[in-house]
């Protein structure tokens, strides 16, 4: 049983290697913009589901909301079904009337699903064959646990930070992440928001928040 226990503890750990959040690969601050400070921001996820662009939205807006920094979810102007394009021309009467001056724009740029088939746990326990009852309690756990399939879930995310300044806005700040592990969108949409704020603030596009 020991043997199996370090087996199925190898396993995991590899599992665990794989397992990588989110990080910034790439971000780059263009010196001839804009350099704030920015008061009003609307935040807008550009594609994905519904309720996963609407959750991007929630985590980043309560993420660089502070004192004299407000920060608004598009979906309060420009709600979107999934499926359906954005409308730009509302969006720019919007940005106008609302008097926002920065836009923060998510985009899905990567998307891997990945199904893979898990076998059950396989190995030869020759110290345990001497007796019927020491070679059944090992291989019982073997034999009564089947393989499964499991499904790998991959996201890489492009963010840029706009100023909008007419006629149509001029890039602040963009940043790519890896490709990360998306199996629960909501723990890797919390963990994508602490990653662009804390790039965001570092790159001093936005004033940093109060913890």
């Amino acid at each position: 049983m020991k043997r199996a226990a370090a087996l199925l503890a190898a396993v995991l750990v590899s599992l665990t290697g794989l397992s990588a959040g989110p990080k910034l690969d790439f971000s780059w601050r263009n010196p001839d913009a804009p350099a704030g400070p920015f008061k009003n921001i609307i935040v807008l996820a550009l594609n994905g589901k519904a309720e996963n662009r609407a959750e991007f939205e929630d985590e980043l807006v309560a993420a660089i909301s502070g004192p004299g920094q407000a920060a608004t979810q598009s979906y309060n102007y420009v709600p979107r079904p999934d499926g359906q394009p954005l409308d730009t021309k509302d969006l720019r009467l919007q940005i106008r009337d609302k008097k926002f001056d920065a836009i923060v724009v998510g985009r899905l740029t990567k998307r891997i699903d990945r199904t893979n088939y898990v076998p059950g746990q396989v190995y030869t326990p020759f110290p345990y064959y001497g007796t019927f009852y020491g070679y059944y309690s090992a291989l019982a756990p073997v034999i009564y646990t089947p393989g499964y399939m499991e499904t790998e879930k991959e996201a890489q995310v492009e963010v840029n930070f706009y100023a909008t300044v007419p006629p149509d806005g001029i890039l602040v700040w963009t940043g790519t992440t890896n490709t990360f592990d998306a199996k629960s969108p909501k723990k890797a949409i919390r963990d994508l928001v602490k990653v662009l704020t804390k790039g965001l603030e570092e790159d001093k596009v936005i004033a940093p928040t109060p913890e």
